[in-house]
């Protein structure tokens, strides 16, 4: 895994700044610190930072043709290398590595733009090409690897691996995007393609951005989409059986390695999948890592254990405590730009975990959204069958009503608890799940706004992005159109961005073999009823797993890889959530209510309300002022802020 970096002058031939090309390298260090690459020539200034998986002695980078005038900067695996690299010599290529970073350029001279259609991983690539005058950026179909770029108002074309990487440069301009705020308190993250930088954008996920140098300034171009067709009609028995044999294919491409390697392991379905066959593919004892709590309402280290037990790995665990409060600088300077997950400290440290004893890491990430596993989907599914039975004229003014008359009652028994669902029974389909996954719903943004903030905003909602990639969904099946919103959204956005900073903040290569694109375009071909069947989900993955895995593990209720927020922000870190939440550098940022502010944290710890999600999201983005924006004491003006 690497960090790439680099500088192109869309309009001439002017002399690269390597000053600044050295600046950004460097400070993505962290990616890669096994080696450093460097290349300009006029127009043209490409950067790497290595860290060494495969051909540890040839696969340096920038990686050039056999004339030298194709030249690439790549960071990720492609899995299937060996394979192309037989293709292309076949073809009359010539290969003087071992490396998968090779077949990127002379896939190029084969097929041109289309190469990444043949690509099988996990990619963020750079590729120059001298006699077109082109530069060609790349990004994986899943989002798996970030790539963030600039088109500056001088003509240059700036591109990195992590927004730091374009901050390094000295000439991004820092203004915030008030719509990328309002997105971020509405989900917990920045979904593609925006930043929260008004000037930069992230290539969202299977796209690529061709520039050619003289032409007008191109947009980014799709070459990939999953499709939920949904009529593959195997039989359950059927169906079991090939997915074994397919996660086992994904999880064999993704052992190659000549570094030690080794899998998370949190105790959950999809983790202890990974693992059990690895094990299967393994002559050797399997290096797992777990995370354990002393909360046991979040500690799944047992189920870990189990599992570990099993398959006799070589088991580590490590233990998160309520003073890993004091890692939400270290995540505010590794993410770049807000962002609310929690679980974010957990992932740190089995990272960090992790790396003691490996360089590569298999995750079982992307099994809740492929499989059906999340338990909002259940909800979300009782809820659709309740509003296929109203049309929304109806629905809307009876439901809305009731919604907006039944009590807040977080503290009540769930049974109790129906003002969610009476709203959700107003909405339709993609606004009631955009509504079920925020952080800060509709109602308590407007609070939380300034009224300045709010006519800056000019009516725009967050719920858009839903909109947009709805879409381009299957929307007859409620199912398929959740998987696929939460595929183009929270996976990328939050999942993914969650694990690559993590891992590589240790320098930790961490490989997903259940988003392995054959394997998602299977999954997306089977009926849903496959997926969740009588209110379980992950149906078939179970089934499958059952010679596999101890039955406590597949079929016990779904915890999740969170923290203990509420009971933290109600105890140890009482004070200090109160000093930051009512601190200056929010309030004079001029976006929020200050009263609005206040009730959060009166409320949430006086017992009224659970307000732990909001107010983490608040802690980060005051930790991203702080550490990325540079705000101390009064705060940085508004205008500069979203000027």
């Amino acid at each position: 895994m690497c960090g790439i970096a680099g500088i192109f002058d869309v309009r001439e031939r002017r002399a690269i700044d390597s000053a600044a090309l050295s600046r950004m390298n460097e400070s993505q260090h962290h990616r890669g610190p096994d080696e450093t690459g460097l290349h300009t020539e006029p127009g043209v200034g490409l950067a790497h930072k290595r860290l060494s998986i495969i051909d540890l002695a040839t696969g340096q980078q920038p990686l050039f043709n056999e004339d030298g005038s194709v030249a690439v900067v790549f960071n990720g695996e492609i899995y299937n290398y060996k394979q192309l690299i037989a293709e292309l010599t076949a073809l009359g290529h010539h290969f003087r590595t071992r490396s998968d970073t090779e077949v990127i350029v002379h896939a190029w001279e084969a097929w041109g733009e289309r190469c990444v259609d043949r690509f099988r991983g996990m990619f963020a690539f750079a590729l120059w090409d001298r006699n077109q005058q082109t530069l060609f950026l790349a990004r994986d179909r899943l989002g798996v690897k970030p790539l963030y770029y600039a088109f500056l108002a001088d003509g240059y074309l700036l591109f990195g691996s992590e927004l730091k990487a374009l901050l390094a440069h000295g000439g991004l301009p820092q203004q915030m995007d008030p719509c990328a705020v309002e997105e971020y308190f509405a989900l917990g993250y920045i979904p593609e393609p925006r930043t929260i930088f008004s000037a930069a954008r992230k290539l969202p996920p299977a796209h690529t951005l061709t520039v050619r140098r003289g032409a007008p300034l191109p947009q980014p171009t799709a070459y990939w989409d999953v499709r939920f067709t949904l009529d593959n009609r195997l039989s359950a028995n059927e169906a079991a059986a090939q997915l074994l044999e397919r996660l086992r294919e994904s999880v064999r491409l993704r052992m190659v390695s000549e570094v030690p390697l080794g899998a998370f392991l949190s105790g959950g379905v999809d983790s202890s999948a990974v693992v059990a066959a690895m094990a299967q593919e393994s002559d050797s004892p399997v290096n797992t890592c777990a995370i354990a709590f002393a909360d046991p309402a979040y500690d799944e280290s047992r189920y870990a254990q189990m599992v570990a037990e099993r398959y006799r790995t070589r088991h580590f665990v490590d233990r998160v405590e309520s003073k890993d409060f004091d890692l939400i600088d270290t995540l505010a300077h590794h993410y770049d730009e807000p962002y609310a997950d929690s679980s974010a400290i957990p992932t740190y440290r089995v990272c960090q975990l992790a790396r003691r004893h490996v360089t590569v890491a298999l995750s079982g990430d992307g099994g809740d959204e492929n499989f059906g596993g999340y338990r909002r989907y259940r909800l979300h599914l009782f809820e659709e069958r309740l509003r296929r039975g109203l049309p929304l004229a109806v629905r809307r003014p009876i439901f809305g009503l009731l919604g907006r008359a039944y009590p807040k009652a977080d503290w009540a028994p769930r049974v109790l608890r129906a003002k969610s669902t009476l709203q959700a029974l107003a909405r339709d389909s993609v606004e009631a799940y955009f509504h079920s996954v925020s952080i800060l719903r509709d109602d308590m943004r407007r609070q939380l706004y300034s009224n300045a903030f709010r006519a800056r905003l000019s009516g725009y909602n967050a719920i858009e992005v839903f909109r947009r990639h709805a879409r381009q969904a299957n929307p007859e099946d409620p199912l398929a159109l959740i998987q696929y919103l939460d595929l183009k959204t929270y996976l990328v956005g939050d999942i993914n961005t969650k694990v690559d900073r993590a891992s590589m903040a240790h320098s930790l290569e961490v490989r997903e073999p259940l988003m392995d694109h054959p394997l998602v375009e299977w999954l997306a071909s089977l009926p849903s009823e496959l997926k969740m069947r009588g209110g379980e989900g992950k149906w078939l993955l179970k089934r499958a797993l059952e010679p596999h895995l101890p039955h406590a593990v597949l079929y016990r209720p779904k915890m999740g890889f969170a923290v203990p927020l509420a009971s933290w922000f109600r105890g140890p870190l009482r004070e200090r959530v109160r000093q930051v939440v009512l601190s200056d550098a929010l309030g004079d940022t001029g976006f929020f209510n200050r009263q609005a502010l206040q009730r959060l944290v009166d409320q949430h710890q006086a017992g009224m309300r659970d307000h732990s999600a909001p107010l983490w999201a608040v802690l980060m983005f005051e930790a991203f002022l702080r550490n990325v924006m540079g705000a101390e004491g009064s705060g940085v003006s508004a205008q500069r802020l979203a000027g």
